[in-house]
């Protein structure tokens, strides 16, 4: 998967985040991309090869082993960071239209300095606030819903080291061993943990932008009184 591409169309929203948005995306990147590429990727990576049954029945330690790891950890961490990571291209995409929309204006006579349009800052108000709260509010909900999908899908946030598997066409109840079960689950409760501190970021983001709007109502009105 080319992170590098999310990385770059991200880094643009970032110019035009609020300071605890773009503690957001340093620790996305960080501590959840990073972590997921240089190191998590290489403990999974013996997954299915090294799930190993007491039986040598054809096709009972495949069956098992989709039975208890429907999904692989890996796909669904990288699953679970696109799905996080795509409400900020609705930022980028608004961005995008208003630069746009002003440079139609400059095409059209209105008197626009080109340079300052491609390095200027768009400030977090009117339409921009919808999309960009609208943005943090679906990044909390999918978080929220993929630690949810975790402890259903996995029964719990820590992996066992055996596991008993009757599926056919297992001959009879059977024990399976689950390898590296002590460093999955320290690495497990790393991105839990990480994916909490993004939730709590993005709520604290949140919280400050809406304060923020509420406290500019009371001065607009009292400047037209």
């Amino acid at each position: 998967m080319d992170w590098g591409s999310l990385q770059a169309v991200l880094g643009g929203v970032n110019k035009h985040s609020t300071s605890i948005g773009k503690i957001w995306l340093t620790v996305l990147f960080i501590f959840r991309i990073m972590i997921l590429v240089v190191a998590a990727e290489r403990v999974w990576g013996d997954e299915q090869q090294d799930f190993v049954c007491n039986t040598l029945q054809p096709g009972c330690r495949n069956v098992c082993y989709d039975h208890f790891f429907p999904i692989s950890h890996i796909r669904l961490w990288a699953l679970q960071l696109i799905f996080v990571s795509t409400p900020a291209l609705l930022v980028a995409m608004h961005v995008a239209y208003t630069r746009h929309e002003k440079k139609r204006r400059f095409r059209n006579g209105e008197k626009i300095d080109i340079e300052e349009l491609k390095n200027e800052k768009i400030h977090i108000r009117g339409p921009l606030w919808w999309t960009y709260t609208s943005s943090i509010f679906f990044r909390i909900v999918f978080e929220a819903v993929f630690m949810y999908v975790f402890y259903y899908m996995y029964d719990g946030y820590q992996m066992p080291r055996l596991v008993k598997c009757d599926a056919w066409p297992c001959p009879n109840t059977v024990d399976c061993f689950v390898s590296r079960p002590t460093e999955k689950t320290t690495f497990t409760i790393f991105m839990l943990a990480v994916s909490g501190i993004c939730m709590m970021l993005n709520l604290a983001e949140l919280c400050y932008l809406v304060i923020k709007i509420c406290m500019k109502e009371p001065r607009k009105t009292t400047v037209l009184k």
